[in-house]
């Protein structure tokens, strides 16, 4: 499982020109699912997600978690995270998991993310979709469950 994860002030994802899912400040996540996961590794992922302390203190130092300052997730479905491109011009999605399966572990990574007592918002599975963020710092980390 492969996440991209961009500290966000605001952010939303809209499908055929509705908005699906909209957060204020927090995390918008990008969420590769590849053959292999399984549920063990969306919880891992969730729960390093929600515990990383990347919100700055007081003192300006990334000291707090998702948690400690109640923000919110964006999350996307993102199956080009496991594009390969080092051969041709083309990238080869062979990593990508089915998308049945790729369902299956999302949505439990979702469910993890909101028993932690996190709100979370979401794309649509598998429709083309348009994502727009203020990215907060920048902010962008690879979180990954191998």
């Amino acid at each position: 499982m492969r996440v991209v994860l961009q500290r966000s002030k605001e952010a939303s994802v809209t499908v055929e020109n509705e908005i699906v899912g909209q957060i204020q400040g927090g995390f918008v996540l990008l969420v590769g699912i590849t053959h292999n996961d399984k549920e063990a590794d969306a919880e891992y992922v969730a729960d390093k997600i929600v515990n990383l302390r990347v919100f700055e203190d007081t003192d300006g130092k990334m000291n707090h978690s998702l948690l400690d300052v109640k923000g919110e997730i964006l999350s996307v479905s993102q199956f080009t995270l496991y594009g390969d491109c080092r051969k041709g011009r083309r990238p080869n999605f062979m990593e990508a998991a089915r998308p049945e399966h790729a369902e299956k572990i999302y949505e439990h990574f979702n469910k993890v993310l909101r028993e932690k007592g996190v709100t979370v918002e979401t794309g649509t599975f598998g429709a083309m979709m348009d994502v727009k963020l203020t990215n907060d710092g920048p902010v962008t980390l690879i979180v990954e469950s191998k």
